[in-house]
């Protein structure tokens, strides 16, 4: 018997890189799980990998219309959540002096204002308790040039979560974070315009990585299956953080 035996989990951003491997690990754990996601397709994709006990929900976290909407269609099919993965980000580079107001509003709206309301609109089907777990980045730890915007937003669900585990834990539900290094994701690949710069891009990352490479969405997805489940049940409000050793040596 899997340790997520009889749990309904979601997982937004399921559809590639960490979220992706978050949703296969729960369902091999016995978990049935929601993966939603912008894009249909790339939904119905990352569905048939997964092959079995999933369902997926095609929204934009960041528009609040499109969230009653999915959180509408959980309720219908399974009635309750036990396990939300609040994975789905928005990642876009700029420099101080190139940042624009668009730019601003799309990192928060998606980051930080989609990722809290996604909580609060989840909370009434978690009527079992449960556990939340936010995917934040390394980068709130640690600065890195034309990032500043993204890892102010990660700054905030760290602060969210400390301020959500201590407003949750009389409801028997837990919430920690879960900060990852460079995974390799297709959200690397969308910061460089192209194939050559991107391999660069890796192998830049990969030697300011004290374990010499970047990870693998197989190891954050380990990360978070620890938070999720019972094998951290006496934790809140915690920040895991998975990044072969780049914030903390």
């Amino acid at each position: 018997m899997g340790r997520l035996e009889g749990k309904i989990a979601v997982v937004t951003g399921g559809h590639s890189g960490i979220g992706l491997a978050t949703a296969k690990r729960f369902v091999d754990e016995g978990a049935y799980v929601f993966i939603t996601g912008r894009r249909q397709l790339e939904l119905e994709k990352a569905s048939a990998a997964i092959g079995r006990n999933v369902s997926v929900v095609r929204g934009d976290i960041s528009d609040l219309d499109d969230l009653d909407r999915m959180i509408g269609q959980i309720r219908t099919e399974k009635s309750v959540i036990d396990i939300l993965v609040a994975n789905a980000a928005f990642s876009e580079s700029a420099a101080l002096t190139s940042a624009t107001p668009a730019h601003f509003d799309r990192t928060f709206g998606t980051n930080a204002r989609g990722t809290f309301f996604t909580i609060q609109k989840s909370l009434p089907l978690m009527t079992r308790g449960g556990s939340v777990v936010i995917v934040t980045s390394g980068l709130h730890l640690k600065a890195f040039p034309m990032y500043g915007v993204y890892a102010a937003t990660k700054a905030a669900l760290r602060s969210f979560a400390r301020t959500l585990a201590a407003e949750l834990k009389d409801r028997n539900i837990r919430v920690n974070t879960m900060s990852p290094g460079v995974i390799d994701t297709p959200m690397v690949d969308a910061q460089f315009e192209s194939e050559e710069q991107a391999a660069q891009g890796r192998a830049m990352f990969a030697q300011i990585t004290p374990l010499g490479r970047i990870g693998r969405p197989e190891e954050a997805a380990s990360a978070i299956f620890y938070l999720a489940s019972d094998e951290s049940s006496f934790t809140t409000g915690f920040d895991l953080v998975a990044d072969g050793g780049i914030t903390q040596l």
